[in-house]
């Protein structure tokens, strides 16, 4: 994983690497929301954001879909999507594409804990490729990118 500034012209982001938040800073707001926004997009780009329960565990996003809903027509022909907590004063975007997913016993214990009960539907995961967290008060200072490798 590479840590370093957002692109982000015209902001006022602060050049230099100093004050750039720590990984597990943004772990812990992941892995702490109650609630989550999915955004997706059909195969002709049109967007469509979605509110979602899900869980931040072993370094990937889980949810629960309906087979027929927009999410998942959308994800079946274009996987890539973004993925943020609720809140904005810290603001956290994960950009990560993606797929159907198994049970792992860790994220349906971590769902069963947060929400009393397990995943109701079918299981996707989202797997980071970038992560961007600013945080509303530091905005120029704090404003942090994660990239992570393949």
């Amino acid at each position: 994983m590479r840590t370093d500034r957002p692109f982000m012209p015209g902001y006022g982001i602060q050049p230099d690497e100093a004050g750039l938040l720590p990984w597990q800073w943004a772990q812990q707001r992941l892995e702490q929301a109650h609630n989550y926004w999915v955004a997706t997009a059909d195969p002709h780009g049109e967007p469509h954001l979605a509110a979602v329960w899900g869980v931040w565990v072993q370094g990937a996003f889980y949810f629960s879909s309906g087979a027929n809903s927009r999410k998942v027509r959308h994800l079946k022909s274009r996987p890539q999507c973004s993925v943020a907590p609720e809140g904005g004063a810290e603001a956290i975007v994960v950009r990560g594409t993606a797929e159907l997913a198994a049970q792992p016993e860790q994220a349906t214990a971590a769902y069963e804990s947060k929400y009393g009960s397990g995943f109701p539907d079918a299981l996707w995961v989202v797997r980071p490729q970038t992560v961007i967290a600013v945080v509303e008060a530091e905005f120029t200072q704090r404003a942090t990118r994660w990239t992570f490798d393949d």
